[in-house]
């Protein structure tokens, strides 16, 4: 072993170890000293925004202002103008009812403004997006919008609906123009308040001979307003009132101003009137629910060989014979008052009701078809979500039977006009009968709400009429 790999002697026990000398500063390699940084200045507080609003932070002459509940927001973005009471957060002062107020989100953000009503589920009825005066000249180019949408459409048309609510971005306002007539029905506080005003405002555009209201719809009640009927411009006859002559098709019919359906007559089948008389020409033609016959003397007119209508209004029935006379039409059309599901009841062989006779019972005797044509047109069936399956079965019963009286290659235009049966549910409805009745359907056309009741697809209120006509394949 060489003298450098010898290792050192331990230590013994009277030999203390040999210690090294720990070395000083001046012996010590000197490091690569780092530049030292600059101390950040720190940073400046910004509290987080808080999710109420105080009320004093909204300056003294701004709008009163509600607040809406974290993710209320998203339906009034897209254009939905129903604010209702269970999305409210809060309001930062006190407004009248009536009054106009401007909607934000939680975080100050502005979501549009309109009228106020504390009495109301619908809190407030949003008119606009942007922060404007909603005064009369607000109105006015309101009104005259959704007269240029009609006059666009409906060029032709001298009866019509000049304003729908929430489907002219006016919530609560509907005005339907009779010929020279205009009658108003305001279902809102806010545009009740401005009666006046809207009156102004349809003298200017329209030039009508007479303005009637027939504000004495059940909506009224939930707004906190009472029952107003009679003329507020102009004038008119007791006999013009109770029947005053208007055309829809360039078919004479009449309107009643004191009593009749909605504000006197449907407007929402119009075109519909038109389309499905174009499937009449020849056929033996079964109107449903008939009404005044504006489908069945359309069909008429358009050639049908025949023309049964049925309704359980015997008002209405007198009226609809009275204008096939009118019309040129009575050796044509038959008008009988019944309920329309015992009339069908009674020429399908099957006596039994109830949601089982919505399939044919065993021995059930069916008539032979006897019918090119069958419309219906029922009333809705459902005001509600939780009564839609009684109305699904309604629906599929009387579409049941209808087919049975139809013959082959015949064609079946069917109407819902329930807001809350869509269009797929109410088809759906319609091939269960089909199946039932062991008839293969083809569809033939889609039937939809006349253009002066124009949709907002953000706005699923707006649209509740839909409709089909489905032809029979024979075997």
């Amino acid at each position: 072993m060489s003298p450098s790999t010898v290792p050192e002697p331990s230590p013994t026990p009277d030999q203390p170890p040999v210690v090294e000398p720990r070395p000083t500063d001046e012996s010590r390699p000197v490091r690569e000293t780092r530049a030292i940084r600059e101390p950040r200045p720190p940073r400046e507080y910004t509290p987080p925004k808080p999710d109420v609003i105080r009320a004093d932070d909204d300056s003294e002459d701004a709008l009163p202002t509600i607040y809406l509940k974290p993710g209320e927001a998203d339906r009034i973005l897209v254009g939905h103008p129903w604010v209702y009471e269970s999305s409210v957060l809060r309001l930062t002062r006190q407004a009248a009812d009536g009054e106009v107020v401007q909607v934000k989100d939680h975080r100050r953000r502005l979501l549009g403004v309109g009228f106020y009503n504390s009495k109301s589920k619908i809190r407030v009825r949003v008119l606009s997006p942007n922060r404007v005066e909603i005064d009369e000249a607000f109105l006015e180019q309101r009104i005259a919008a959704a007269l240029a949408h009609r006059r666009r459409f409906l060029p032709e048309a001298t009866s019509f609906r000049v304003v729908n609510a929430e489907g002219d971005r006016l919530s609560g306002l509907i005005v339907d123009k009779y010929e020279d007539v205009l009658v108003v029905q305001m279902s809102s506080l806010g545009m009740d308040c401005r009666k006046q005003e809207i009156v102004r405002i349809l003298e200017r555009l329209l030039a009508p001979r007479a303005i009637v209201e027939r504000n004495d719809m059940g909506a009224r009640k939930f707004e906190g307003l009472e029952d107003a009927n009679g003329v507020l411009s102009g004038a008119l006859t007791d006999a013009e009132q109770a029947a005053l002559p208007v055309r829809l098709n360039g078919l004479k019919f009449e309107v009643n101003l004191v009593s009749g359906h909605k504000t006197g007559l449907y407007l929402d089948q119009q075109p519909n009137h038109a389309f499905v008389a174009r499937l009449a020409k020849g056929a033996r033609v079964l109107d449903a629910f008939s009404f005044m016959g504006g489908f069945a003397l359309t069909a008429a007119r358009a050639g049908a060989k025949s023309v049964v209508g049925i309704d359980q209004s015997e008002e209405a029935i007198t009226t609809a014979r009275r204008l096939a006379e009118e019309n040129g039409f009575a050796a044509v059309c038959t008008f009988e008052t019944a309920n329309v599901f015992d009339w069908l009841r009674a020429r399908t062989g099957i006596a039994e009701t109830g949601p089982e006779t919505a399939s044919a019972a065993p021995g059930a005797v069916a008539t032979d078809p006897a019918f090119d044509l069958i419309i219906l047109d029922p009333p809705s069936f459902t005001r509600n979500r939780a009564s839609v399956p009684d109305a699904l079965r309604g629906y599929k019963e009387i579409h049941l039977r209808a087919l049975k009286l139809l013959a082959p290659g015949g064609i079946l235009a069917t109407f819902c006009c329930s807001h809350h049966v869509d269009a797929q549910t109410f088809e759906a409805a319609i091939l269960e009968a089909a199946r039932d009745a062991h008839r293969l359907l083809r569809r033939v056309a889609v039937y939809t709400q006349s253009p002066d009741h124009p949709v907002f697809p953000s706005v699923p209120e707006t649209e509740y009429l839909k409709g089909f006509a489905f032809e029979v394949v024979g075997a």
